[in-house]
């Protein structure tokens, strides 16, 4: 159970794309999660809507499925369960016509009008403006209303001005949440505390002292169902784009006055437009593109990408690495090296920042190495930080030295379920807090940097190096960084 309650108003949730993956797999097991812990009132309504012709018992059914199959037995309560399907209901809805809209705001009217409305929209990029628009125009849009946009926003600088400009035509930015999960991730909100509620890092975080920074994003699995997305977007949009790049500016950006949200975005946008520009000029020397081969995953055997997706004629990416630069004041000369996969060796997302080397050894070299500080932040799968150090190996032999962690596991640590990113960004929502979520010229500001490297790609032909699946990627991935005297940090 959580340790801290922060009660809410009452509200309705409408997930469009009620019954899809996102909705199965993270939104319902997360709202039930909240609801078993007591944060949501008893008011509150949940309504799935979608194209299927399903009624409210059918949807249950789904929903009582979903929990079965992704929430841990330990949480499973009948009456809890019992108490959260009631909350449901189901609307047939046609985001591209006016099939059903009057149905769902009839329901929404049954309730107080000041009661708030969070429209959540997981369904295909492709939707977004339809939906938002009809929303809109069918008259459920009110003063409390929230829109909950998912990634990608956009496919290009272009595309994502164009799709901020409809929604900003229906809604104003405050209404607006663009979710990135990584952000409500425990140990990136322990990033912030770490900065900047002790003394000792923050003194040191600058190039005076860090010599890299590492932040990876690796993902055993292949496509899983995502052929026809993914192939369209790779994986620098899909995952450098947003969530690489919103850990890189969590890392690097400067004290906020406060945690108050616009405060925290106008540093985060600082960094964004700091990004030193990687295009036709260095796009070969600063960036890999790689795409799975055959190999071997969790034991067995696995296909190519060309095999998952069935073409065999695909250039799209499924591992990044770069070399990217901040160019300012605090981040002079340091090179911040991201990279991200699929049917990489392990899934595992991790920040690694490492300290340059003492100025001067008074030891032995019968001591051994010394080897650099690190701080690595572990994202998943088992959240916590470790700070490395050098000390003495205990005993009578003589000074040897001896590189060990200061290890913080959340789950051994504090001894609760570690909750999932997407609990604490649902209710976010409701509360009206933005400070987790993405502003709109976050966003393109974030294209502005991408967009040089995808038309670097094209105008070099960069075609992507093939890597066997299982492996941690193309060996120009790796030769990416030793060639700078460094090396990717291996995993425990």
């Amino acid at each position: 159970m959580s340790s801290q309650i922060i009660p809410v108003d009452p509200f309705d949730y409408v997930v469009f794309g009620g019954n899809g993956d996102l909705a199965e797999r993270k939104l319902l097991p997360a709202l039930y999660h909240r609801d078993h812990d007591g944060q949501i009132p008893a008011e509150a309504r949940i309504i799935g809507a979608s194209r299927s012709e399903i009624s409210d018992d059918d949807y249950r059914a789904f929903a009582r499925e979903a929990l079965r199959q992704h929430v841990g037995a330990a949480d499973l309560d009948e009456s809890a369960i019992e108490r959260f399907l009631a909350r449901l209901h189901y609307r047939q809805i046609d985001a591209k016509a006016d099939g059903g809209w009057d149905s769902l705001r009839a329901l929404l009217d049954e309730a107080d009008p000041t009661r708030i409305r969070a429209f959540y929209l997981a369904v295909g990029p492709a939707l977004f403006a339809d939906i938002a628009t009809r929303i809109s125009e069918k008259g459920l849009a009110t003063p409390e209303s929230r829109l909950v946009v998912e990634k990608p926003v956009g496919r290009d600088l272009e595309s994502a001005r164009a799709l901020n400009a409809i929604i900003g035509e229906h809604f104003s930015e405050e209404q607006v949440f663009r979710i990135d999960h990584y952000l409500g991730k425990e140990t990136v909100q322990n990033l912030m505390a770490l900065r900047f509620a002790n003394a000792l890092y923050e003194p040191v975080w600058n190039s005076a002292h860090i010599d890299h920074v590492q932040i990876t994003v690796a993902e055993s699995v292949g496509l899983e169902g995502r052929a026809g997305y993914y192939d369209k977007a790779g994986a620098l949009r899909d995952m450098v784009q947003n969530h690489i790049v919103q850990l890189m500016c969590l890392v690097a950006l400067e004290p906020p006055a406060s945690l108050d949200s616009d405060a925290l975005r106008d540093e985060k946008l600082k960094v964004l437009r700091a990004l030193r520009p990687i295009d036709q000029s260095n796009v070969e020397t600063r960036t890999v593109r790689g795409q799975y081969k055959q190999g071997a995953s969790g034991g067995a055997a696995v296909r190519s990408y060309l095999e998952d997706l069935g073409n065999g004629g695909s250039d799209t990416e499924t591992f990044v690495a770069i070399k990217a630069e901040i160019g300012n004041w605090r981040w002079a000369g340091v090179p911040f090296y991201l990279r991200t996969g699929k049917r990489l060796s392990e899934r595992m997302s991790e920040i690694v920042v490492t300290f340059r080397p003492i100025p001067h050894n008074i030891f032995a070299g019968s001591a051994g190495n010394v080897i650099q500080n690190q701080l690595v932040m572990r994202l998943q799968p088992d959240e916590g930080v470790k700070q490395w150090l050098m000390i003495k190996d205990p005993g009578p032999g003589g000074m040897r030295l001896r590189h060990v962690p200061l290890d913080m596991s959340f789950a051994a640590s504090f001894g609760v379920r570690n909750p999932d990113a997407y609990e604490r960004l649902l209710m976010d929502v409701i509360r009206g807090n933005q400070t987790l979520f993405m502003r709109r010229d976050e966003v393109e500001a974030a294209w502005e940097w991408v967009d040089p490297i995808l038309r670097g790609w094209e105008e070099k032909g960069m075609k992507p190096q093939g890597y066997t699946a299982g492996t941690w990627g193309p060996s120009s991935g790796v030769a990416l960084i030793e060639r700078d005297g460094r090396t990717w940090h291996e995993p425990d």
